[in-house]
């Protein structure tokens, strides 16, 4: 199992948020491809970058991810605000390894199918997030009378990778909720990411035992909750 850092973009710097808003930022850092080069010296094989500007359609930090894409050695993953296939083709030019959709390939059937056309799946993530048992959209502000599992079945053959985020506990810092997950991962015919609420290494150790393929961490690694070092060292003798 990956253990994927997460590196928030907004307005040029790197931050988390809590649940999030906008307005609730738990910290904010001036450089993120210092905060980049942090992760990948402690050992991360991969970052997850989430551009915050663009999924909230207030311009976007592609120079920013274009930096760290040159001066990591690690792929990353990038999402927020892909909301057509210029953008994506753009991405993937600056050298991000995959792309993350969520809102528009949910709501706009046509949106992965001309995708495919010009990206292989194996590049695209789902983001499917949920609240209460349901999927919610348009950051997490519509709720969709649907399961998880109902839009994972419906677009399996277009993406190569779930992401899959608890809105429930994300950025808390509380922990996370076993039996959702274990009954997603359980049932889902694609690999599965896991975001929200992993707190301490125990909730690591618990994604790798219930199979999930990553976990992306955010707020626990920035406010030393866990130490990135320690838990690949734990994830390695747990073989």
């Amino acid at each position: 199992m990956e253990i994927i850092p997460a590196v928030d973009i907004k307005e040029g710097r790197c931050v988390q948020l809590v649940q999030g808003d906008p307005n609730k930022k738990l910290l904010e850092i001036e450089d993120p491809v210092e905060v980049a080069k942090r992760w990948i010296n402690e050992g991360a094989n991969y970052l997850h970058l989430i551009d915050l500007d663009a999924a909230l359609g207030e311009g976007d930090n592609l120079e920013v991810i274009k930096r760290i894409v040159e001066e990591v050695n690690v792929p990353v993953e990038v999402g927020g605000g892909i909301r057509d296939i210029e953008r994506a083709l753009e991405l993937i030019e600056l050298g991000v390894d995959r792309i993350i959709v969520g809102t528009k390939a949910i709501t706009d059937s046509k949106f992965l199918d001309e995708l495919n056309g010009y990206i292989e799946k194996d590049r695209i993530v789902l983001a499917v997030e949920s609240k209460e048992g349901k999927v919610v959209i348009k950051g997490w502000k519509e709720k969709l009378n649907l399961k998880p599992i109902d839009v994972i079945e419906k677009f399996k053959d277009k993406v190569g990778y779930i992401l899959y985020t608890n809105v429930d506990v994300e950025g808390l810092m509380k922990g996370i909720k076993i039996e959702e997950i274990k009954n997603l991962i359980k049932n889902s015919p694609l690999p599965v990411i896991y975001s929200g609420g992993v707190t301490k290494i125990d909730d690591i150790i618990t994604l790798k035992e219930l199979g999930a393929y990553g976990v992306v961490i955010g707020s626990a690694l920035y406010k030393g909750k866990i130490s990135l070092r320690e838990a690949l060292k734990v994830l390695e003798n747990e073989g």
